[in-house]
């Protein structure tokens, strides 16, 4: 193997990742992740499951038809149909991929498929040739590859190279493997695959067991070009192998692993905090690279060696993963051309509506507090993506309350260019009363599972950042709010929760899989 190979980066936050309970994207949110991933310089997007649903197809083909800079990829069953669907959406892409998948492993034929050996191979031969005569770049995967029997794994993936798999897909569907356990199976393919040189071979790894990285990266050591991995890990179940930790363990241990990849690593930390604040998956404190606290030292003597010098106890630079040094960056008097160029650093790509609206909140933010956080700027942008002219938005609100006396809230909501107004006295609290109003103007009514306060930044003029999960007819939805406001937060999370739920109103159909 050549000491300095280039690692291809496949991204399925868009596909794999979406699969997180409550972590559903609409066609624009999708479109400001597959862009942030262009810019994190991802060498292949798996941008959706296109006969999943109609939704799904729109956002591939969108996708594929006009962001450029990746291949874009569409996943498919073994099927024509699923094919011919996957195809239709990608077409207009300038470096499209089809990546067709089939269980092989015993449980999964003798309980899912019932089918024998002999059939999963000739459906897995007439998938890629199928896939073939629509594009050149076709992947293949044996779902639960890693509970596959070794001898019928090798026979599969030289079937699929044979009819035309530029790439093999080794996944670890149910997180099962230990690295030593992936290592001797992308040895043996190499070994035992006479046609194996004629495609790149590649790991897709579930965290079920925490080893989804470790196994990842053993595949690579043993031969892999190829990971599969998602933003923040996000995924089914346990999620997926994390891009920034993979990424950073073979550019950190480039001595051990002799392999990079071409991601913009300053870009990772801007898309971490962008996907997060989309799907409302929070990031925790202490995950490595994008965490918050995953460059933050408390104990003395860390401080003590931080301070004589940093390596003693950091193996990377914050800056070199998108952490800013100076945290502090706009104030008030700074202008529209500052503003937009700090969103597009933090990974926000702003149309001229939207930056004037952006910058409207910026200079209203500006003149209550005395510092601007790039956290603040963040989350300014992140509304941007929430506040949809067709859902609703908070207008005013006034609510009286106290020890003794229940709550009375006065709450007015506009959508388009209807205006609601409501006046309750109800609740156990403010913020209880806002969520009761809020149901009441809206006619949605929900259960309220979680709720988090937080702040953005610092100080005791910080923004609170409130995130909530609601059950609305058995499903989850999340939403999100920030503000100086603690209950106009609460208000503003809710109500975007509330219009997710009219957003979902059209269920997304999805047909059991997963690679």
């Amino acid at each position: 193997m050549s000491t300095n190979r280039i690692i291809k980066i496949f991204d399925t936050t868009l596909r794999d990742g979406e699969q997180s309970p409550g972590a559903s994207m609409n066609l624009a949110e999708k479109m400001e992740v597959a862009q942030a991933l262009i810019d994190l310089k991802v060498d292949v997007i798996e941008a959706g499951f296109p006969i999943a649903s109609v939704g799904d197809f729109e956002a591939v083909r969108e996708i594929a038809s006009n962001l450029r800079g990746a291949t874009i990829c569409g996943l498919a069953r073994c099927n024509d149909a699923d094919i011919d669907r996957a195809w239709e959406a990608l077409k207009h892409a300038p470096s499209p991929r089809i990546h067709v998948f089939l269980a092989t492993s015993a449980i999964h034929r003798e309980f899912k498929l019932r089918m024998d050996k002999d059939e999963i191979i000739r459906r897995a031969i007439a998938a890629v040739k199928r896939a073939a005569g629509h594009c050149d770049d076709v992947e293949f995967s044996p779902e639960d590859a890693a509970r596959t029997e070794i001898d019928f794994l090798c026979n599969v993936v030289e079937a699929a190279i044979d009819a035309g798999a530029t790439t093999v897909n080794i996944p670890d569907t149910v997180g099962y493997a230990t690295p030593a356990h992936m290592g001797h199976v992308i040895r043996s393919l190499r070994e035992r695959v006479p046609n194996i040189d004629r495609a790149v071979i590649s790991m897709h790894c579930h965290d079920d067991l925490g080893m989804a990285v470790a196994n990842s990266l053993a595949g690579i050591e043993a031969g892999a070009g190829q990971v599969e991995c998602t933003i923040n890990g996000i995924g089914e179940r346990a999620g997926n192998c994390s891009l920034e930790e993979v990424v950073m363990a073979l550019r950190t241990r480039h001595d051990f692993y002799h392999a990079d990849t071409r991601i913009d690593a300053q870009r990772l930390v801007p898309t971490s905090r962008l996907v997060s604040s989309i799907t409302g998956l929070q990031v925790q404190r202490n995950k490595a690279i994008v965490g918050r606290n995953a460059f933050a030292h408390e104990s003395g003597i860390h401080q003590d060696g931080m301070l004589k010098e940093p390596r003693t106890y950091e193996i990377m630079r914050p800056e070199d993963v998108g952490f800013a040094r100076t945290d502090l960056v706009l104030g008030k008097h700074s202008g529209r051309a500052a503003l937009a160029d700090r969103a597009k650093a933090l990974g926000f790509h702003l149309t001229g509506e939207q930056l004037q609206m952006v910058f409207e909140r910026f200079k209203a933010l500006a003149d209550k507090k005395k510092d601007i956080y790039d956290g603040d700027i963040a989350a300014l942008c992140e509304q941007e993506f929430w506040n949809e002219a067709d859902q609703w938005s908070i207008v005013s609100y006034a609510i009286e309350c106290g020890s003794t006396v229940k709550p009375s809230v006065t709450l007015t909501l506009r959508r388009g260019s209807t205006e609601r107004t409501e006046t309750l006295t109800c609740g156990d609290g403010p913020v209880d009363a806002m969520f009761l109003a809020i149901e009441k103007i809206t006619g949605v009514s929900v259960t309220c599972r979680d709720f988090r306060v937080q702040a953005v930044t610092v100080g005791k003029d910080a923004q609170a950042e409130v995130s909530v999960e609601v059950m609305h007819e058995g499903i989850v939805y999340r939403g999100r709010g920030v503000s100086t406001d603690s209950v106009e937060a609460s208000g503003m999370a809710f109500l975007n929760a509330i219009n997710r739920i009219e957003i979902g109103r059209n269920p997304r159909l999805h047909p059991q899989h997963s690679a």
